[in-house]
């Protein structure tokens, strides 16, 4: 039995660039990891020859999911088949599809859950054709959270940058105190309890999946200038500032509020492993537009690991046809899924140790 790392890949919206882009991705990384792609069989044997005639696929049913470690060969694709109901037609998502697209995340959820996945890296699902068929959805960050009953968790983007300076290429991560929020709620959802919680969750997972010994967390403000001493807002005195105090008693090492626009400036990138900011369009155009088509969703906080790509199921580019779709972000997510999970294996032998 392989030892190689295990990644649960989910489609996404099988109307979108999903499919492909997470097949090319698992076909691209057979040989350091072990790919299994979650979907609908009869749409991926029929992707598979039209992406490229030399990819070997073999099906798996969910009922061999305790012995899937042992199906790993280096030169074939894993398939564990879940059957989708409707036919295909890119660029056209259909509600009925819905449900079986949610049980093939739920798999892999099981999957992970019972260490047979050791982690799981999913393609872009389609929201509004989730809602469409009747299924309350926010978001993947959210139904992860309810499935998995975690209280709270952060949703962090990742990417590699070169530094202005001197070209030398570093991580820039981006976390978020609150997700897909209307911005109207974002002020009562920033509170000093979900706060402190976002820090250690960020601080704890900085340290046990990334191997970053003491993080370096840089955090914004929520209003303009910061709030500019209280003319621009009171967020930043009464809730901000004191848990960022509060965290440094804790032993973290966390710094600010800053400016949020001044945030990603050089000097900053040079002082900090993470930037927390308050609200997802406060920080993610600034990664975006540095990273975007290399960059990684993970959510943190849960009790698997999880990571995605930095966009959305692109249903114009899947109605071109095969050959259009970047595929990068999703190879970036599945290469960052196995180092958390082997960075997390090596913390937990420390621990054991001390």
């Amino acid at each position: 039995m392989s030892s190689t790392p295990v990644i649960a890949i989910t489609l996404g919206e099988p109307a979108g660039i999903g499919p492909e882009v997470a097949l090319r991705a698992a076909w691209a990384l057979r040989q350091e990891i072990h790919p299994v792609l979650i979907g609908d069989w009869r749409q991926l044997e029929k992707l598979a020859f039209s992406v490229d005639k030399n990819i070997r696929l073999q099906c798996v049913q969910k009922e061999a999911l305790d012995r899937i470690r042992s199906f790993y060969r280096s030169g074939t694709l894993t398939v564990m088949d879940s059957p989708l109901p409707q036919t295909i037609k890119p660029g056209q998502p259909d509600p009925f599809n819905a449900k079986a697209i949610l049980d093939g995340l739920d798999l892999a959820i099981q999957g992970t859950v019972k260490k047979h996945f050791d982690a799981i890296a999913t393609a872009p699902i389609q929201k509004s054709m989730i809602n469409d068929a009747g299924i309350s959805f926010t978001g993947h960050t959210e139904y992860l959270a309810e499935k998995l009953q975690a209280d709270q968790v952060v949703m962090m983007l990742a990417g590699q940058i070169s530094s202005p300076a001197d070209g030398h290429v570093q991580p820039l991560r981006v976390a978020l105190a609150t997700t897909h929020l209307p911005l109207k709620d974002v002020p009562a959802a920033v509170s000093r309890e979900s706060l402190m919680q976002t820090l250690r969750i960020l601080h704890s997972e900085l340290q046990d999946k990334f191997g970053i010994i003491q993080p370096r967390i840089l955090v914004s403000g929520l209003n303009p200038h910061a709030g500019e001493n209280g003319y621009l807002g009171t967020e930043e005195i009464d809730t901000i500032t004191p848990v960022i105090q509060s965290a440094q008693q804790h032993g973290m090492h966390v710094k600010g509020p800053f400016p949020a626009d001044t945030l990603f400036l050089p000097h900053h990138l040079h002082q900090a492993d993470c930037f927390l900011v308050m609200y997802h369009d406060q920080g993610l155009p600034v990664l975006k537009y540095a990273t975007f088509g290399h960059g990684v969703n993970i959510t943190l906080g849960l009790p698997v690991i999880r990571t995605s790509v930095d966009h959305g199921t692109a249903l114009d580019i899947a109605i071109q046809g095969i050959g259009h779709a970047d595929y990068g972000s999703m190879m970036e997510a599945v290469r960052l899924a196995a180092s958390m999970a082997s960075q997390q294996r090596l913390s937990q032998k420390c621990v054991k140790k001390q």
